[in-house]
């Protein structure tokens, strides 16, 4: 999984983080390093999608919460990778 869409999302889903601090969670738990480019990018684009919002600011950081329908998103790719992982590994499985 390297899309930041997705990165960004699961970040989310256990709480509000600020650009940074997501850039972190997502390199600790994927191993994926996220340029300030690529992570704010995809910020905007969650937040023009309404998938992510922006919940104030602590000084120069603004964190963000994922939104409902951010959350909606997010499990229903879950799924799909999810059904995908298992056809794969059925598929490797020696006959």
């Amino acid at each position: 999984m390297t899309d930041p869409t997705l990165l960004l999302l699961t970040s989310l889903a256990d709480g509000e983080k600020h650009g940074y601090g997501m850039m972190l969670d997502i390199e600790t738990f994927s191993g994926i390093l996220l340029g300030p480019g690529t992570l704010y990018g995809a910020i905007t684009r969650l937040e023009k999608c309404g998938w992510i919002r922006a919940v104030g600011e602590s000084g120069r950081r603004r964190p963000y919460a994922i939104t409902g329908a951010g959350r909606a998103y997010l499990e229903g790719e879950v799924s799909q990778m999810d059904r995908v992982a298992k056809t794969a590994a059925q598929r490797l499985r020696p006959a």
